[in-house]
């Protein structure tokens, strides 16, 4: 079976025909495609053209979550199925969202280039950082993610909340999204991004929250209203944000975000550990086994 690694790793497993190509290399991409069967997807768009050019395909893999980058309906009209694997990221991406909150509150990004520029230790007032402990965190969403991410705030001494699709009046860290974001100095985005998600978090919404709260999010980029941040940011009623994603990416380089040193950035690696990998690869193994046995595929979407 044929196996195409859309990215720049390799990989080896029993059975198996795994070739690679990095995302960058259209060129090399469109040249595998025709003999591909099951194409192992990371971020790069996937669309009805490219599926056009794979004659043999039989199975989208994401490797992850998220499937928006996919083009799901044209999958299902050629008849090529698609899975996820949802939960295999959740420890990496909780932690660096942790991460980010942290290098917010404590000014990191300033820190750093003051260092390397031999500045010595700061008298500015402005760059006194901040603690997690005793602020209240607002998770915007109720899956794996949120829920590890929970019990790490909340060891650090942070007051967390949540929002959800699903009601739980059960839950006292239960509110409902306009309420959690009057309460959060931190607030925090894993939510999926479809319809109902784009531009979650406008301007109207980033204007509920207090002034000096901080935004964070390794979900998908487009769930937050960019222009509205920068403005947030540039006015100083949000104190800073640390983002995993955008809503272009890669992102350009003439992003205003990019130019702000309240903004701590990372080019959507929250997932990328070592650890991911060997979850990844054992479930898109499993599930190349299953779809030569005819078998029930692992989390198919579609």
């Amino acid at each position: 079976m044929r196996v195409l690694l859309h990215y720049d790793m390799d990989h080896e497993a029993p059975g198996l025909d795994i070739v690679s190509c990095s995302e960058q290399d259209d060129e090399r991409f469109a040249e595998l495609l025709p003999d591909t069967e099951v194409l192992w997807h990371v971020l790069r768009p996937f669309t009805a053209a490219d599926m056009d050019r794979a004659p043999k395909l039989r199975l989208i893999q994401k490797l992850g979550t998220g499937v928006n980058t996919i083009d799901l309906d044209a999958a299902a009209e050629r008849g090529i199925a698609v899975a996820n694997m949802p939960g295999q990221n959740a420890q990496a991406v909780a932690e660096t969202s942790l991460l980010l909150m942290l290098a917010v509150l404590r000014r990191v990004v300033p820190f750093d280039a003051r260092t390397r520029r031999g500045e010595g230790w700061p008298a500015d007032r402005a760059l006194v950082g901040g603690e997690l402990a005793g602020r209240t965190v607002g998770l915007l969403g109720g899956g794996e993610i949120a829920g590890l991410l929970r019990g790490m705030v909340e060891a650090v001494g942070a007051r967390v909340l949540y929002t959800s699709r699903r009601r739980r009046p059960g839950d006292p860290a239960w509110r409902e999204l306009d309420e959690l974001l009057r309460a959060s100095d931190i607030v925090s985005v894993h939510v999926p991004l479809t319809d109902e998600t784009h531009h979650l978090l406008d301007a109207e919404r980033l204007a509920l929250l207090p002034d000096g709260a901080i935004v964070v999010n390794t979900a998908r980029g487009a769930v937050v209203d960019e222009a509205a941040l920068v403005e947030a940011l540039t006015s100083g009623r949000l104190a800073g944000a640390g983002l995993d994603v955008f809503e272009q990416e890669p992102v350009d380089a003439g992003n205003p975000l990019l130019k702000l040193d309240n903004v701590v950035v990372l080019p959507h690696v929250a997932w990328l550990t070592r650890e991911t990998w060997d979850r990844y690869f054992a479930v898109a193994v499993e599930n190349c086994r299953r779809l030569g046995r005819g078998d029930e595929l692992l989390h198919r979407v579609r």
